[in-house]
């Protein structure tokens, strides 16, 4: 048996690149062209499930419409929580924390912001809400819309990946990775495509 997750990062949200968590800002113009010409007219999925936040919960909701897929949502899919960053841009933090991007980049479990989530609290909540997609859909291929802190301890569950590891990951903006998951083996099939293979 084997069960195929295509994960996609949401596209960029009205207000533009923030450390967002849990704000619950809508997709921007250009974040619903960014969705819409990543996947094209393709929908090989059986299902999709979404993060409950508007930024991924708005486009799967007319993704599904449009193909007649189900979908369902999931809070535990919502991005990290981070604390006294949230809505605040890199250039915001840097301006109050001199030099505390760069510690959270070099050690994300360590060096998190006041109030933000645990990293290995996130890593939990996600891998449960994967682990049991995987169990409860054996041979189907399903979207996940969420995202860029949900697509790496994705990977980081999957692939055994540190946590310490986990922000060396770029995730783009509207970008697709696929896992396959055969019995108690994941392989990473794609990581980081602008667009869903044909």
């Amino acid at each position: 048996m084997s069960t195929t997750l295509d994960l996609m990062r949401h596209g960029e949200p009205v207000g533009g690149r923030k450390y967002r968590g849990q704000i619950d800002d809508p997709l921007s113009e250009k974040g619903w062209a960014e969705m819409r010409a990543a996947l094209g007219d393709a929908a090989p999925w059986s299902r999709i499930v979404s993060s409950p936040l508007a930024r991924c919960r708005d486009f799967a909701e007319s993704l599904a419409v449009r193909h007649a897929l189900p979908l369902s949502f999931d809070a535990r899919l919502a991005e990290v929580g981070f604390g006294e960053w949230e809505g605040l841009s890199a250039a915001e933090i840097e301006a109050r924390w001199p030099g505390a991007v760069t510690r959270l980049k070099i050690d994300p479990v360590g060096a998190r912001p006041v109030g933000a989530e645990a990293l290995d609290a996130f890593h939990a909540r996600v891998s449960a809400a994967l682990a049991g997609l995987v169990r409860a859909h054996a041979d189907e291929h399903l979207l996940l819309v969420g995202h860029a802190g949900v697509t790496r301890m994705a990977l980081a569950w999957a692939l055994q990946i540190p946590l310490a590891n986990a922000y060396r990951i770029e995730v783009a903006s509207a970008s697709l990775t696929r896992l396959r998951f055969d019995a108690d083996r994941a392989s990473l099939v794609f990581h980081g495509r602008a667009r869903l293979p044909a």
